[in-house]
């Protein structure tokens, strides 16, 4: 099963490749989510921080940051850079209607039930609060998406759901090591609506000639709406 506890064997290798060889994608999925959120006081809780990369971001435009992970090994790198949690992201140490905003980055393939989620973060969520989503886009990347000479070949099993460490657009990096749980774009956008919040905003930023993150936000509702 995938999951960031998944992540512990790989997590020196995977803060490495973050910021080398990987960078530049580390550093667009920082400024797609930063954009998003704005600027801001209060408390914003990063669920799957992972090793907190993207902390010293959202730290720049005004947020408390805390992080809840799963992986022990990655939280090893994520304490120098912000206050973290052991946690599961479906079962959050958070009080009921206590954060101003959630962020979720690269997580939706990793969580082994995406509506579980968001359906906790709905939970956690102040009136009014947002929920930010960044992730790989899943129409044009995941098992089934083959980069060829720049191109996106798309090969069947978009509609497989299943953990798996193969398939032509997996590659050579982390997903080849922890695997990988596609979710189909329509099951990505219905968990929030199904949480009961609401959809406020979509983008598809791309690095080529298709779109390569999904950024998704969302809102809870108000008091008394």
């Amino acid at each position: 099963m995938t999951g960031r506890a998944g992540y512990d064997a790989h997590a020196d290798w995977y803060d490495a490749y973050l910021t080398g060889d990987a960078r530049r994608h580390t550093e667009r999925t920082t400024a797609a989510l930063c954009s998003t959120v704005g600027p801001g006081a209060g408390v914003c809780l990063d669920v799957g921080c992972g090793t907190g990369v993207h902390a010293a971001g959202l730290r720049s435009m005004g947020w408390d940051v805390v992080g809840v992970d799963l992986s022990l090994g990655q939280l090893r790198h994520a304490r120098g850079r912000l206050p973290v949690a052991v946690a599961d992201a479906a079962r959050l140490p958070v009080l009921t209607s206590s954060v101003d905003l959630v962020v979720a980055t690269l997580v939706h393939t990793d969580v082994p039930d995406w509506a579980a989620t968001v359906g906790e973060v709905a939970r956690d969520l102040r009136p009014g609060g947002r929920f930010v989503s960044v992730g790989v886009h899943p129409c044009f990347v995941g098992p089934f998406a083959e980069v060829v000479e720049g191109q996106v070949h798309i090969h069947p099993g978009y509609d497989d759901v299943e953990v798996t460490f193969e398939g032509p657009g997996l590659g050579g990096g982390i997903r080849s090591r922890v695997g990988v749980r596609h979710v189909p774009l329509a099951a990505l956008v219905n968990a929030v609506l199904r949480a009961g919040l609401t959809l406020t905003r979509l983008e598809e930023p791309a690095d080529g000639p298709t779109p390569d993150l999904l950024v998704l936000e969302a809102a809870a509702p108000l008091s008394g709406g």
